[in-house]
C-alpha cells in the first residue's frame, strides 16, 4: 500500500523539518525534498508514494537576493494542493505575480494576526490569533486570483488563499509551538484540503531503516559511536538488529562527561547486547583543546578527535563503515543544506574532518526529532531510564566552559551541574523539563563568603521546555527551587561567587551557550 505523502520542499529555512515533523504527528508521513525539484521528479516518486500535496517551507534569503532558491514555476500548474510558508509564502506570491518588497519593520517573534476569513488553512480559527513571525519581507499585492485571508500590523497579506485553487500562503510559521493554532492551520491543510489518511506508523521507520542499513552496510563489518544518550543508543540497537555481531559500538570518555557518567553510559551500553569497547581518552582531547577558546573550534577539535580515535578502533576490529546517532536539529543546525545558515557546528556532523578512513557514514535517524527518536526507542522495548535520559552534547560540558577548557574549570562545572540535577531531580521534574544543567561563565565577580571578600566565577542555570529542540521556551521553574541551586552551588562548590538564571527562549538563543 502506497503511504499517503506530504512533500516539504526545502528552501533552506530553520524549521524545514519541523514542517515534516509536525506532519508525521498526524500519522502521515512526510518527505523533505530540494526546493528545485521538478514535475517530472514529482511524478516519478509517485510510483511508490501517494504524494496528496506540498508545503514550500520559509528560508533565510530575500526572493529577490542573488542566488536565492527559487521554484520551478511548473510546480504551480500541478494538480495537489500548495501552501506556502514564510519564504514559500513569499515564492508563492511572486510567481503569480505579486509584488513582494523589503518589509517596513521586521517582525521576529510572536504577533497578533486579524483572520479576514477563516476558510482553508484558516478554517475553525477565531478572529485574533497569536502566530510566530521570522521575516524581512512583506507581500505587498496578490493577483486578482488569489484573496486575502488574514493581516497583522505590519503585513497587509499575512494570510492568503487562491480563489478557486487549493493554493494558501501563510506568512507565519505554523509548524512552530509559538503559534498557538499552528497544528489547527496544518491540519485543515494536510486532512481537508490534501484529503489525506493516517496511515504511517513509527513501526514503519524501524523496518525501513533496518533495510537500509543492511543495503549499506551489506557484508562489512561497522562501528558505532555511542554516547549513551537516546539517539545513538537508538542508533546501535537498530544496527544490531541489522548487521548482528558485525557491529562494535565504542564509548570515548573525552573527560568531559558529567559526574560518573561513564561508568553508567558503559553498563547502560553493555545492557543493550551489543559488542562494547571503552576508550578513555581524557588526555589526548584536553591536549587538543589548550588555549582553545573559540566555540566553533572547539567543536571542529573534538570532532576530529573522536573520528580519530574511532579510525584506531576500526582499524582493530576490521571495520569499514562508521554509523552515528546524528539527529535533525544537529544537522540543521549545522548549516549542511545548501541555503540554511550555520548556527553552530556539532561535532558529528559540520565538526567532521574533510578526509576519515570510512568507506561510509550512515546515520540512521537523522531525519528525526529527539521525541520521534523516543517514540522509536519505546516500539523497541528500550528502558524508560535511557528513553528520557536528558539531551547531552556530544562535546558534553567542553561546550558549558565557556572560554578555555581546563581540568580545573571541567570540575567546577561539573560539580554545579551534578547540583542542579539533583535539586532539578528533587523536585520531581525531570521527565517535565528538556533539558536543565549549569555553564561556568567566563565572567567572575566579587561576593562574600565567611565575612571576608571573594573573587570568584559566575554559574548560569539553564533549563527549558521543549518538544524537538528546534524551539524551546525557558522553564518558570519556582523561587524556591531555583534557591536551593544557589545556595547549594555557592557554598558547595568554592570558587563560585555568583549564580543566574538564563531566561531567553530559543531563538534567539540556543539551548547551549556555545
Amino acid at each position: 500500500m502506497k503511504l499517503d505523502t506530504i512533500l516539504v520542499l526545502d528552501f533552506g529555512g530553520q524549521y524545514c523539518h519541523l514542517i515534516a515533523r509536525r506532519v508525521r504527528e498526524f500519522s502521515v508521513y512526510s518527505e523533505v525534498v530540494d526546493h528545485d525539484i521538478s514535475p517530472e521528479e514529482i511524478a516519478d516518486l509517485k510510483e511508490k508514494l501517494n504524494i496528496r500535496g506540498l508545503i514550500l517551507s520559509g528560508g533565510p534569503t530575500s526572493v529577490y537576493d542573488v542566488g536565492a532558491p527559487k521554484l520551478d514555476k511548473r510546480i504551480m500548474e500541478i494538480d495537489l494542493p500548495l501552501l506556502g510558508i514564510c519564504y514559500g509564502h513569499q515564492l508563492v506570491a511572486l510567481l503569480s505575480g505579486g509584488e513582494v518588497k523589503r518589509a517596513r519593520k521586521k517582525e521576529y517573534g510572536t504577533s497578533r494576526a486579524i483572520v479576514d476569513k477563516p476558510v482553508g488553512v484558516l478554517r475553525g480559527l477565531g478572529s485574533e490569533e497569536t502566530v510566530w513571525m521570522s521575516h524581512g519581507d512583506d507581500v505587498i499585492t496578490i493577483p486578482d486570483s488569489y484573496e486575502i485571508l488574514a493581516h497583522t500590523d505590519n503585513s497587509p497579506n499575512a494570510a492568503f488563499g487562491h480563489k478557486f485553487k487549493p493554493i494558501y500562503g501563510l506568512q507565519w510559521h505554523p509548524e512552530v509551538a509559538h503559534t498557538k493554532n499552528g497544528m489547527l492551520m496544518l491540519r485543515n491543510f494536510v486532512f481537508e484540503i490534501c484529503g489525506c489518511e493516517a496511515n504511517w506508523k513509527t513501526e514503519d521507520f524501524v523496518e525501513r531503516s533496518i533495510q537500509e542499513m543492511r543495503q549499506a552496510i551489506g557484508k562489512s563489518r561497522a562501528i558505532i559511536g555511542a554516547s549513551g544518550g537516546i539517539d545513538s543508543s537508538v542508533t546501535a540497537v537498530l544496527a544490531a538488529r541489522a548487521i548482528g555481531k558485525d557491529l562494535t559500538a565504542v564509548f570515548v570518555d573525552h573527560g568531559f562527561m558529567r559526574e560518573r557518567e561513564p561508568e553508567s553510559v558503559a553498563a547502560a551500553l553493555k545492557k543493550l547486547g551489543v559488542n562494547l569497547t571503552v576508550v578513555h581518552a581524557s588526555e589526548p582531547f584536553l591536549k587538543k583543546l589548550k588555549g582553545v577558546r573559540d566555540p566553533e573550534a572547539k567543536r571542529r577539535i573534538i570532532g576530529e578527535e573522536f573520528i580519530r580515535t574511532f579510525e584506531r578502533v576500526a582499524k582493530r576490529v576490521h571495520a569499514e563503515y562508521f554509523l552515528q546517532g546524528t539527529i535533525y536539529p544537529d544537522r540543521i543546525e549545522s548549516g549542511i543544506r545548501k541555503h540554511s545558515d550555520k548556527i553552530k557546528t556539532h561535532h558529528n556532523v559540520a565538526g567532521l574532518p574533510a578526509k576519515m578512513k570510512f568507506r561510509g557514514i550512515v546515520e540512521p535517524v537523522r531525519d528525526l526529532y529527539k521525541d520521534e527518536v523516543r517514540k522509536v526507542a519505546e516500539s523497541l522495548g528500550m528502558p524508560k531510564d535511557m528513553v528520557w535520559r536528558q539531551p547531552f552534547p556530544g562535546p558534553g560540558l567542553a561546550v558549558r566552559v565557556m572560554g578555555q577548557v581546563t581540568r580545573d574549570k571541567l570540575s567546577i562545572v561539573r560539580a554545579a551541574d551534578k547540583i542542579v540535577t539533583e535539586e532539578v531531580e528533587r523536585e520531581g521534574l525531570g521527565r517535565d523539563l528538556w533539558q536543565y544543567f549549569a555553564v561556568l561563565t567566563d565572567t567572575k565577580s566579587t561576593g562574600v563568603k565567611g565575612d571576608s571578600r571573594a573573587y570568584g566565577y559566575t554559574v548560569a542555570v539553564r533549563a527549558v521546555d521543549s518538544r524537538e529542540a528546534m524551539t524551546a521556551t525557558f522553564s518558570r521553574i519556582s523561587y524556591e527551587v531555583l534557591e536551593r541551586i544557589s545556595t547549594r552551588i555557592t557554598n558547595e562548590v568554592p570558587r563560585v561567587v555568583r549564580v543566574v538564571y538564563d531566561v531567553t527562549h530559543k531563538p534567539p538563543a540556543t539551548i547551549e551557550w556555545e
